[in-house]
């Protein structure tokens, strides 16, 4: 993958003096992992898995958050991967986050911890390949179902999360019946939903949820989150997630 690092820039995540490494060229952390990282609920000695990592954005701003203990994070492209460990260095992350270049559905990929308390996911939303032009660019990877499938998300986040740990997912609502077919076959239930709309106004287009490994069947959806309450104007709620 030919990636130019010249466009390389340090962007300030609004909280505790973190700062996370990030290029264009790959694919840049969106509102979707600020929405996420403010909606899990995490111990500040949590064993944190995250895959699909992309920079390691969620881990990063979770530190920020004064939330979790330790970090591993799983990213299938390389580039990302070094840019993550940048951010690393740069925040002093060393001794409680390791980044691991991987593929989630080898079954030979090791990671540090055999069981983890909370599995963090931001995955690729869209199914299959449609309009693509190229497979392999970093953009695309991030967005479509090309290197992992949601079963592979699911499927892996169940593997490594103990009995009663968390998932943390944002994804798309027109595949909530997917979500919830797969997490209920790897025996990951549902327990909190909020659904995000960008105006009053209009159809929701994230969801956030979080399941518990083995847990009991009771699902509670939480009021709605809204993004703006004018154009460019954010709801005085996300706004607080950005400027702390």
């Amino acid at each position: 993958m030919d990636i130019d690092t010249s466009k390389e820039r340090l962007d300030d995540l609004g909280r505790n003096g973190f700062c996370i490494w990030q290029n264009p060229s790959l694919f840049c952390f969106g509102m979707d992992a600020v929405l996420l990282s403010h909606f899990a609920e995490i111990s500040d000695k949590a064993r944190i898995l995250d895959i699909c990592s992309g920079n390691g954005i969620i881990p990063i701003m979770l530190r920020a958050l004064d939330m979790g203990g330790s970090y591993t994070a799983v990213e299938y492209i390389k580039e990302n991967v070094d840019l993550a460990n940048k951010s690393i260095a740069y925040n002093h992350m060393e001794d409680v986050m390791t980044m691991i270049h991987g593929d989630i559905t080898d079954e030979n990929l090791v990671l540090p911890e055999r069981l983890y308390d909370v599995v963090t996911v931001n995955p690729p939303y869209m199914i299959g390949k449609h309009g693509l032009v190229n497979d392999f660019d970093a953009k695309a990877i991030a967005r479509h179902e090309i290197t992992c499938t949601l079963e592979d998300v699911v499927k892996f986040a169940a593997k490594y999360l103990r009995v009663h740990g968390k998932l943390y997912m944002v994804h798309r609502p027109f595949r909530l019946p997917e979500i919830m077919n797969e997490m209920s076959k790897y025996h990951i239930e549902p327990k909190r939903m909020r659904l995000v709309y960008p105006y009053v106004d209009k159809e929701p287009n994230m969801v956030l949820i979080e399941a518990v490994k083995g847990g009991n069947p009771r699902l509670t959806v939480e009021k709605p989150l809204i993004v703006y309450k004018d154009v460019n104007v954010y709801t005085d709620e996300v706004k607080n997630m950005y400027q702390g």
